[in-house]
């Protein structure tokens, strides 16, 4: 788990910052980001990161403080910027609640540190409070683009613009707080690319610590409740945060992290055993990343039965289900796929496979009941109600695909005891008439968010 946001530096940590990291790490924070805002505090949080091996640095000035920004100060800012663990510049912003500095003078600030993070190829941290409509015009008429907005307060529109413009956004501790049902809105839509958590520590401690002196500890609460928020585990949270920061603020290159064969979510374990597929949906999400809820599924080569086999290891029986589903059509490794699934039924495990619903295209027989027996659900991507929006859509290299993909649904009723069709909620897509298709045919039906997947 990474503190994106936190203030080692200030007076209240004081004498005491030896512990309130030694806790950090004791809950699994090995990383902070200690934020100098201030004049007189941009020395004090480069020099942290010379202190502890797990703390970085961010260095600018606050909003608060725009009036006292000066030449010195920018150059000073950009001559800290030059060690490698100062990750960022800000915070900087815009902050209208108290304008202890001129709102005239706050953008002209703002400004000169966007500029100076594009100097220093930095991400920008920005603040914003009671300035939403400003901090955003500012964002586009500069084309920010490489960021975060932390201690996010705004709403739905406001993380839409910013998202657009590719910055991330950091939830902190007041998504616990009871009256922040918008803000809990807000966590539910974002999507896992852009998400980021933080605690502003010495400020905004979570529940059940609110009140109190925040710390990076408390950054699992947040989590925790962003993670209840969004249906997933904590652990999924930790994992895509933890990606998102790496890539944002450079702490761990993304490379680094090998493509998956196995990967779980939530209590369920998926496999990841082929990146080929016939179809080239547009909605597709592996040709917009190579990651899921921060899992790579970028494959270097496929997987042998064997060793998806190990990758399951003995505990098949204690998730929820197994799940073929990763960056590739599944049914195109038939064999493997009734392998792995055999092994799976012999552990006591649940099996599903998520297909398009083109496997017996693929090998020109119908397979459906070679998966008699071991494969207790199948879902299939419907994804249209008519042969053309299908083809407009996922771009299959067989004529007559929609149709197949029909006779598979109906066929596989007979055989596989859940039978689940799907769509996306894709421009085009009439869900209704979805729906009736899949009942007609003996289906369920599970409607799918377009660019949310996991």
């Amino acid at each position: 788990m990474i503190d994106t946001h936190c203030h080692l530096e200030m007076s209240p940590f004081e004498g005491e910052t030896d512990s309130v990291i030694d806790r950090a790490h004791s809950v699994g924070v090995n990383t902070m980001i200690t934020i100098g805002s201030s004049p007189d505090s941009i020395e004090k949080a480069a020099a942290l990161t010379g202190r502890y091996p797990s703390v970085y640095a961010a260095i600018g000035i606050h909003p608060h403080d725009a009036s006292l920004f000066t030449s010195d100060i920018y150059r000073q800012i950009k001559d800290l910027s030059s060690n490698k663990k100062v990750v960022a510049i800000g915070e900087t912003g815009l902050d209208y609640h108290y304008k202890h500095s001129p709102v005239d003078v706050q953008k002209e600030v703002f400004i000169k540190q966007i500029t100076l993070s594009k100097e220093t190829n930095l991400p920008v941290i920005i603040h914003c409070r009671e300035a939403d409509d400003d901090v955003v015009s500012i964002i586009k008429s500069e084309s920010v683009s490489q960021g975060v907005l932390h201690c996010f307060s705004g709403d739905e529109k406001m993380a839409e613009a910013v998202i657009k413009a590719g910055l991330l956004i950091s939830i902190s501790g007041v998504v616990t707080f009871k009256n922040a049902a918008a803000l809990r809105a807000v966590v539910a839509a974002i999507p896992d690319d852009f998400l980021l958590v933080e605690t502003d520590a010495p400020y905004l401690a979570p529940m059940p610590h609110r009140g109190k002196r925040n710390e990076p500890a408390y950054v699992t609460h947040t989590a925790r409740a962003v993670a209840q928020i969004r249906g997933v585990a904590y652990e999924d949270i930790d994992r895509i945060t933890t990606l998102n920061a790496n890539r944002l603020f450079g702490l761990e290159p993304s490379e680094q992290v090998k493509g998956q064969v196995a990967y779980k979510i939530r209590n369920s374990l998926y496999l990841n055993i082929t990146n080929r597929c016939t179809n080239v949906c547009t909605f597709c999400v592996r040709y917009q990343t190579d990651f899921v809820k921060g899992h790579n599924l970028r494959l270097s080569r496929e997987p042998s039965d064997a060793e998806i086999i190990e990758s399951i290891g003995a505990n098949a029986h204690t998730y929820d289900e197994v799940v073929f589903c990763g960056y590739g059509e599944p049914l195109m490794r038939l064999e493997t796929v009734v392998n792995v699934s055999r092994y799976v039924k012999s552990e006591g495990g649940r099996v599903r496979i998520n297909t398009n619903g083109l496997g017996s295209v693929i090998h020109k027989r119908n397979i459906l009941p070679e998966l008699a027996g071991i494969v207790d659900c199948i879902s299939i991507s419907l994804n249209a109600q008519d042969a053309a929006t299908y083809q407009r859509l996922s771009h299959p290299p067989f004529d007559g695909a929609y149709e197949a993909v029909l006779k598979f649904i109906a066929e596989a009723r007979g055989i596989i005891p859940e039978v689940v069709a799907t769509v996306v909620d894709a421009p085009g897509v009439d869900i209704e008439r979805c729906r009736e298709i899949a009942a007609s045919l003996g289906a369920k039906f599970r409607l799918r968010h377009l660019d949310v997947v996991g």
